[in-house]
């Protein structure tokens, strides 16, 4: 979700798992790897947790640093998604297909994929231990394991998903159904839900909102709907100035918003969701549904949790400013896992990876890190299928925009950003280790103006 760079809908890339309930049995019949390959050695310079945007990209650029062979990405998902194109894909303007890619062609060549799962760190020994107790010894730790879906944490799901009218844009399993559900909606309440926890890229559960509104309007069926943004937040957005351009958005298309909404159960086989009321905890109120779209709960990987390298949530626990652990200074973290203060997308993974590079560059010299990252991460705020604001901000939720125009302006061309020219950039520059995010691009386009 940067301007010139990598947008997205999450900044962690892999899917997930969301048939919890169902057992194993399922989750395998959707293809999930879960097989162990043993590593080709016991010890490597840079050892990368997580195949996802964070982990390719920096595996990518810790090879140019160390050498073939020294580096290894840990990673059991034989798929790799981009997944901020999944917005489009629930909207019906992408095919599934175009973003996914085999993980193996987007590991750099020279890079060790160990075909396995962490089950544990222990940082005090610089070794983590893998599937089938296998250990994996390493110089230095690159942690990137993103961020887990909690559908079992709402009564009634994932079963839920096996109804008709209900799909998430969150999961590889669900965003199809999304499509189809906003296809087969004919009358009532289109509900789209906001959890009461963390989220990867906060504007994900509102822009299917906008792309459902359009897709009506022009099937002629809005007049039919009753679309319902229910959300545990008390604002729309987190930076004014996009919350002010989006309100005016929802006022003129008719949209009901209610605040403080959390989602606890959906009673798929009688199209009812139902939700707590934070302000008042315990209260719930029913509401029927012609097409609900679930934003999951979500929290750190549970390898995180309880370990030697986490805060007490169970996020690992880094530098603001660094991205290098707080206490073991060979540990270094990036992207959905880190309890970095600022919203979880791949633009921020863009920003955080040249940032990440260069305090890793000066650890491996002995020196103090230097390089300081400012919490820019981005949102492209798809309002309709040739619409996009393009919310870009830091830690303290003060816009930090690319172009010098307006951004919270809805526009046509940053439509195409986001749609046509971010996926090219993610497949060929940040995965590749060579897209560190749009500051210099800034720079370039604000002094032209002085």
């Amino acid at each position: 979700m940067s301007a010139i760079g990598v947008v997205s809908s999450c900044c962690c890339l892999r899917p997930g798992v969301w048939l919890l309930k169902p057992g194993l049995q399922k989750m395998n019949s959707f293809g999930l790897h879960t097989a162990a390959r043993c590593a080709a050695k016991d010890y490597y310079e840079v050892l990368v947790l997580g195949g996802g945007a964070g982990g390719i990209a920096m595996s990518a650029r810790m090879k140019r640093k160390v050498g073939a062979g020294n580096v290894a990405v840990v990673e059991p998902s034989k798929t790799h998604y981009y997944q901020p194109l999944w917005t489009l894909v629930g909207g019906g303007a992408k095919p599934l297909a175009a973003s996914a890619r085999p993980t193996g062609s987007v590991m750099p060549k020279g890079v060790e994929w160990i075909k396995s799962q962490v089950t544990a760190l222990d940082p005090d020994k610089n070794c983590v231990w893998l599937e089938n107790d296998v250990k994996v010894s390493y110089k230095y730790l690159i942690i990137a394991l993103g961020i887990s879906l909690h559908y079992e944490k709402i009564k009634g799901l994932p079963e839920g998903f096996h109804h008709p009218k209900i799909g998430s844009n969150y999961s590889v399993h669900t965003v199809e159904k999304t499509w189809k559900a906003i296809q087969d909606f004919k009358e009532g309440n289109a509900i789209f839900t906001f959890p009461n926890t963390p989220v990867k890229c906060a504007g994900a559960p509102q822009k299917i909102m906008y792309l459902s509104d359009a897709y009506w309007r022009k099937m002629g069926k809005r007049s039919k709907a009753n679309i319902m943004f229910n959300t545990s937040l008390g604002v729309i957005f987190g930076v004014k100035k996009y919350a002010d351009a989006l309100l005016e958005v929802i006022k003129e298309r008719n949209i009901a918003v209610n605040y403080k909404r959390n989602l606890v159960e959906v009673r798929a086989d009688k199209q009812e969701a139902v939700f707590e009321n934070l302000d008042k905890p315990g209260e719930t109120e029913v509401h029927q549904y012609g097409m609900l779209h679930v934003t999951p709960p979500m929290g750190p990987p549970a390898v995180l949790i309880n370990s030697p390298v986490s805060d007490e949530a169970g996020w690992l626990d880094v530098d603001k400013e660094t991205l290098q652990h707080k206490k073991y200074p060979n540990v270094f973290g990036i992207g959905d896992c880190t309890n970095l203060p600022t919203s979880k997308t791949a633009a921020a993974v863009a920003a955080q990876s040249g940032v990440l590079d260069k305090t890793i560059s000066l650890v491996m010299k002995n020196q103090l890190p230097a390089k300081k990252y400012d919490g820019y991460t981005s949102c492209p705020l798809v309002t309709g299928y040739n619409k996009v604001i393009l919310a870009e901000f830091d830690y303290n939720a003060q816009p930090l925009e690319t172009f010098p125009i307006d951004q919270s302006k809805e526009r046509v061309t940053m439509y195409h950003m986001k749609a046509d020219m971010m996926p090219f950039l993610y497949w060929n520059a940040l995965l590749k280790g060579y897209w560190g995010g749009p500051a210099p691009f800034r720079k370039l386009m604000h002094l032209g103006l002085k």
